[in-house]
């Protein structure tokens, strides 16, 4: 498969995904959007993949590429009806894309945390062979506060009930990290507005631990990461 991927921080890309893409024989063709580079035209990729990055999805101003990323999310959801995956920023621009909510949450949510699949989730094929309880890496400040036509939440937890969802039957959202690799955290440990989040989350002392309380779950992340990867594969027939 050809997968178009959208990037808004060039520290923030696919991670462990594009490990496994390689191995399956798929390519990636990167849009690093937050450095002016041009969307290219939809019609000769397969799969969609946005990621995460520290601006808003209501920051149009700011960021002007912010309105033909959306306008390019819709038609490739709505109108082409072709896989997508998104992660964090990505799982917000699906669902302000398509008409859904996504604004501020009262503290940021970031570290270690569960998440639990609804009845939805566990029966989505996405899931199949998941343990209904995930430990996730969260890192983020805003959440989708309502669902956009033909949404369907697949995790939630006490913190942010929307943590995966599902929009028709191509197109899935996840506001936790399954991507990150063993260089994650530092690296955005080094963006000021991920360091502020982090240190107002954690504290000081928990935020420059963040790494070293990370790395034993590293293992379990990629396997679950490696399952939910197989499985949207083989759902979408790539």
């Amino acid at each position: 498969m050809k997968i178009l991927v959208f990037q808004h921080l060039r520290v923030e890309h696919s991670g462990i995904f594009a490990e496994f893409w390689r191995e399956a024989g798929h390519s990636e063709h990167i849009v690093e959007l937050d450095e002016g580079e041009a969307i290219p035209d939809l019609d000769g990729f397969d799969m969609l993949a946005v990621m995460g990055g520290p601006m808003d999805v209501w920051q149009e101003e700011a960021h002007t590429w912010l309105k033909p990323e959306k306008a390019a999310i819709r038609r490739w959801v709505r109108e082409l009806g072709r896989p997508y995956l998104g992660i964090c920023l990505g799982h917000q621009l699906l669902a302000d894309a398509l008409g859904g909510k996504v604004g501020l949450m009262k503290a940021p949510e970031v570290g270690l945390a569960t998440v639990e699949l609804t009845a939805a989730g566990r029966a989505d094929r996405l899931f199949a062979g998941v343990e209904p309880a995930i430990e996730t890496l969260q890192w983020h400040g805003a959440e989708v506060s309502g669902l956009p036509e033909g949404g369907e939440v697949l995790a939630a937890n006490a913190a942010c009930p929307i943590q995966a969802m599902r929009v028709g039957h191509k197109a899935y959202g996840f506001q936790y990290h399954m991507e990150i690799t063993d260089r994650t955290v530092g690296d955005w440990a080094q963006i000021p507005e991920y360091a502020a989040s982090l240190e107002q989350a954690l504290g000081a002392d928990e935020a420059g631990r963040l790494a070293q309380t990370v790395a034993p779950h590293l293992p379990v992340f990629r396997a679950t990461a490696r399952r939910i990867n197989d499985n949207f594969f083989a759902a979408i027939g790539g």
